[in-house]
């Protein structure tokens, strides 16, 4: 089977997955690669280097980002792409710029409140796990900690615009998004699915930016679907 590469989010591990890996770790290798480094080409750069010869890549948010980075370095090395509530656009100068804030207060000890009261409020929609959900995505945060938060801020200020990489591929390609994602909206994934009209576009109810874990049986079901396409 080809092995997978799962990219989670900005500030998060490999416990953003968990319900996914839970099913597909039985029948293929399953490897979730930490993002490390400045910017998004020496992320990507970095992933390649550890990766397999060729594989199935799912990216998530700032993994969505870094995924398409990485078919653009190496397309003939994915197989299959999904792209999760991600945005495909360089980032926009007034993100960018409310960026500096928050850096600033994550580099003098305060990671913790830019995480519940800047970050953490636009992630989920209302459920019944959203509590709990947003305990485990402050505790991936405070594991990778200060720095991480500073370098993926960073990275993310300066990513490469990537519609030219979508609309030179034409691989087995999963764009879906929870309906309520309030950080990469439904227009975003429209557009991705604009420019690569042969995927599949997949809207989870219920689900804000988080649909692994919001509603991880329907997500794992899609990624199920394109993980066995032809």
């Amino acid at each position: 089977m080809m092995p997978l590469i799962l990219l989670p989010g900005m500030m998060c591990d490999a416990r953003l997955f968990a319900p996914q890996i839970a099913v597909f770790s039985a029948e293929r290798a399953v490897h979730v690669a930490p993002l490390i480094g400045s910017s998004i080409p020496e992320i990507a750069e970095e992933i390649l280097a550890n990766a397999p010869p060729k594989f199935a890549l799912a990216g998530l948010s700032m993994g969505g980002i870094v995924a398409m980075e990485i078919l653009r370095q190496a397309p003939a090395r994915v197989d299959r792409i999904a792209l999760l509530d991600t945005n495909p656009l360089a980032e926009h100068p007034d993100v960018a710029a409310r960026r500096e804030p928050q850096i600033a207060k994550v580099q003098a000890g305060d990671l913790q409140s830019v995480m519940r009261d800047e970050m953490k409020p636009h992630y989920l929609t209302e459920g019944p796990n959203r509590q709990a959900i947003l305990d485990l995505c402050m505790d991936m945060a405070e594991t990778l900690g200060a720095d991480a938060f500073v370098a993926q801020s960073r990275a993310l200020q300066s990513r490469p615009d990537q519609v030219e990489t979508l609309k030179s591929s034409n691989i087995p390609t999963l764009i879906l998004c929870g309906r309520d994602d309030a950080l990469c909206p439904i227009a975003r994934h429209q557009l991705m699915y604009d420019l690569m009209p042969h995927a599949t576009f997949r809207i989870i109810e219920g689900a804000g930016h988080l649909p692994t874990l919001e509603q991880p049986n329907e997500t794992t079901a899609h990624l199920r679907r394109w993980l066995e396409a032809t």
